[in-house]
Order: structure tokens, then sequence, then C-alpha cells
């Protein structure tokens, strides 16, 4: 565990970069090879316009990490935060409560708020306008939620009082677990039910993104399945029924355009429509 708190202390940005370019890599072979669903599309279109929005992300949290850092050295140098007031513990379990605690507030909260708030659903929208989920979905969110999401994780490490290496963990684990879980992969059906009791399994989070009420405002996490479960947002759908995208973006020129997905927040407001299945 000190080797691991040890490496997350100083991480270099080349092996953050590293870990996110390896992992959209890895799942995007092991989806060739073992697809959920064969899409007909241009891959590398849908890839592109991907991974240019995962690009704003990273260059939007570039430039504001120096928020983040502050805000972890501030809570540990004055003890603040919920890590700070609970007794000692071991640092196994230290790390653990840290981490349920940052995906609480900075994945499955923000996540549910976006849902809630027509505002920022505006903008959370494009994620879902995506009708070819694979692990290139994962971080495809306008630049407004990006903001919006950064904002979120530092309130969780001020919440949270969770050191700085704790947070270089969880991004990377909360990378990992979104390329994970978007990927377009066909896991065995009782695994991916035994993996949903502790993390996002990828079947759990696809009925997220069926286009349809209410199991659009169902499965928010995004490290652990403990907080849907717990919080009663946990929804199953068979996956043979799912069908990915949003009831009000279904054209694909609505969809599948860069320019247009960038103007989507901006445009004729797009509440979700209530449709019974």
């Amino acid at each position: 565990m000190t080797e691991i708190i040890s490496y997350f202390s100083s991480i270099p940005s080349s092996h953050r970069s590293l870990i996110l370019v390896g992992g959209i890599t890895l799942f995007w072979l092991i989806e060739n090879a073992f697809p959920l669903f064969n899409f007909n599309y241009k891959k590398w279109h849908h890839a592109g316009i991907n991974i240019f929005l995962t690009l704003t992300t990273i260059v939007i949290n570039f430039l504001l990490a120096f928020i983040l850092l502050q805000t972890a050295n501030w809570t540990i140098t004055n003890q603040f935060g919920i890590l700070q007031w609970l007794p000692q513990m071991p640092l196994w379990l230290y790390t653990l409560v840290g981490l349920l605690l940052l995906d609480l507030i900075g994945a499955y909260l923000v996540h549910l708020i976006e849902h809630k708030t027509k505002i920022l659903w505006r903008f959370h929208l494009i994620h879902h306008t995506d009708t070819w989920i694979d692990t290139t979905s994962a971080n495809r969110h306008h630049p407004g939620e990006s903001v919006i999401r950064f904002a979120f994780t530092t309130l969780g490490v001020l919440i949270v009082g969770s050191p700085m290496w704790m947070v270089f963990l969880y991004q990377t684990l909360s990378v990992i677990a979104s390329q994970f879980n978007h990927a377009n992969i066909s896991i065995p059906e009782k695994w991916d039910t035994v993996l949903s009791y502790f993390i996002v399994s990828p079947n759990m989070h696809k009925v997220h993104h069926h286009y349809k009420l209410p199991y659009t405002d169902s499965n928010y996490g995004n490290i652990f399945s403990i907080w849907d479960r717990l919080f009663g947002t946990f929804m199953a759908l068979p996956k043979e029924k799912i069908i990915y995208g949003v009831d009000t973006h279904m054209k694909i020129e609505e969809h599948n355009q860069l320019k247009n997905l960038l103007k989507i927040p901006f445009q004729k407001r797009y509440d979700k429509k209530i449709i019974k299945l």
C-alpha cells in the first residue's frame, strides 16, 4: 500500500496520459474481438468525435489542476474533511473509504444532479446522444460539462479531505472504470452480474444509455455500484432490449456531427421526454 501511495504522490503526467491512451487501446482491441453489439457505423469518424471531446476534457482538467492541488493541500494542512475527522484506521481501509466518498460526490452525485437539473442536462445530453456506445464514449463530454464535473470533484476533495495522492488514484481508477463500463464488450452474463454487486459493470452501465426513461435515469455510478443500490437508482434491462441514444436526438445529423454537439446546450431546450414502455 505504501508503494501505491508513493507512486501516486508523484505520478508523472506522462504516466497518466499513458494510462488514458493505453486503456482506450486495450478495450478497443477487446471490443473488436468480443463485441457486445455489431455496430454498422464509421468507427474512426465516431472515435474522432469522442477523442476530440476527450482532449478538451484533458485540457480543462490540466488548466484547472492547480485548484484541485490547492484544495487537497488545504484540507490536509487544516485537518478538514471526513477523512481527517475519522478515528485512525488501517491504511487500506482509509484508502477505500476515501475512494468510495470521492466516487459518491465526484461521480454519482454530479451525474444524478445533471439528470435532474435542466440546464445541466443540456450539457450532459451530449454524452447520451451517442448511439454507438464503445470505449471511446467514456469521455464524450461537452467542455461545459467537463468544468461542471471538475467543480464537483473539487467539492468532493474538500468534503472528503483527501490527500492529493488519493485524488490521483481516484482519477486513474475513474478513467479505467469508465473506459471499461462503456466498452462494447461481451462478458458472460453471470460474470457481469457478479461484478455489478461491487463495481459498475458494462451491462449495468449500458442500461443507463438506453434511449428512453426511466432507464436513462438509472445506474449513475462510475466505479462503485454500491451507491445506485443504496439510493434505489439501480435498474436492469436485458441487453437485447437496449437501444442507445436519447429520444430527443436520434437523427444522425444531431448526434454524429461535432459542430452540432458543441451547440446543443445553447439551442432550443431539449428536455427529456417521458415515454412509457
